[in-house]
């Protein structure tokens, strides 16, 4: 029982990270795209950092549902499992010929989608 409540408070607890960490990211991304100055290694970090926090959501959420028999919200889980698969797909397009130039404006719409689904 302890362990449950551990693992739902760190869920709870990391819910406020990513929503925190992505509107952080998402605020550096769009500095970054605007200004090339920004554009350095530490920038990438903050928004790789901000986005692996949906991944590490996504497992404890997981966790919950395998080992404690919780039955999440609904809609919660598609909204958990919505933002992995959109770290995904901006990792997926930051290549793309027809990106080249926005690939910041990308990771910033996309931390921004992210910290959305966590409010949600």
């Amino acid at each position: 029982m302890i362990a449950e409540a551990a693992a739902a408070r760190w869920h709870d607890v990391g819910a406020w990270v990513l929503i925190a960490a992505n509107a952080a990211a998402g605020v550096v991304a769009l500095a970054a795209h605007r200004c090339t100055a920004m554009r350095r290694r530490l920038t990438t970090l903050v928004i790789v950092a901000a986005q692996l926090t949906a991944v590490a959501q996504a497992i404890s959420g997981s966790i919950l549902i395998a080992n404690h028999d919780r039955d999440p919200a609904p809609l919660h889980a598609l909204y958990g499992f919505t933002a992995v698969a959109t770290v995904g797909i901006l990792y997926s397009y930051r290549t793309s010929s027809w990106m080249r130039g926005r690939e910041y404006l990308l990771y910033a719409l996309g931390s921004f989608w992210i910290m959305g689904l966590g409010l949600r």
